[in-house]
């Protein structure tokens, strides 16, 4: 079968911006005299959108909406101000995307990270104009695994859904292909494990970016 389009999940699927949101986090957390976290933990956290890293990170006793607001508003302010010092594209990436483009593919990213950080962390990466639609979390989009997000840039790409791969690396996001109609692909370099990944429904699991080549050129 020949796939048109293809979706990425943005965090531990195209780039690793592990370090600055755990380093963001722990700042705001040591701010607060909570305890931090290994990027060990985070692995397990993010993915679900900044507010629900924020409430996972903060101490049981202590995920009050007053204290999740105020951690919240804190995170926001320092991850936009650091979110590239260490972040950057998994090896291979940008020669995957430059094949696909010229094996006409269509592209897209859709992320739970709000939509002004995923347009700004993909463009500085991987150059905006490679992408058809790019997709972060907005007020009107329910986050993953809701497939209102996957189905709204299909219809932006003019692609059936069956005809797209959607490429993440957390259960969410295979929950989300599958729930949206189209091909789950895992990501098993990204945070999550080949587990989580074929628990979650993933139809193939890759262990680099440049695998998912032998896939489009069939």
């Amino acid at each position: 079968m020949k796939f048109e389009g293809i979706i990425f999940d943005l965090d531990g699927t195209m780039a690793n911006t592990l370090e600055d949101l755990s380093d963001s986090m722990n700042r705001v957390l040591a701010e607060k005299c909570f305890p931090t976290h290994s990027y060990e933990l985070y692995k397990t956290i993010i993915g679900k959108g900044l507010r629900n890293l924020v409430t996972s990170s903060l101490p049981e006793i202590n995920r009050t909406n007053e204290t999740i607001d105020e951690c919240y508003n804190l995170m926001m302010e320092d991850y936009s101000n650091n979110c590239l010092n260490k972040t950057h594209l998994y090896k291979g990436f940008a020669e995957v995307i430059e094949k696909l483009k010229q094996q006409g593919i269509k592209l897209a990213v859709l992320s739970n990270k709000i939509d002004d950080l995923t347009q700004r962390i993909v463009d500085h990466l991987a150059d905006a104009k490679n992408f058809d639609v790019i997709l972060g979390a907005q007020p009107d989009v329910p986050p993953k695994p809701d497939p209102k997000g996957a189905l709204l840039i299909a219809k932006r790409m003019g692609i059936a859904p069956e005809n797209i791969l959607y490429i993440g690396d957390t259960g969410i996001d295979m929950l989300t292909a599958n729930k949206a109609g189209m091909k789950a692909i895992g990501a098993a370099w990204g945070f999550r494990t080949k587990k989580e990944l074929h628990d979650n429904g993933a139809m193939v699991i890759l262990n680099l970016p440049v695998e998912l080549l032998r896939i489009t050129s069939k």
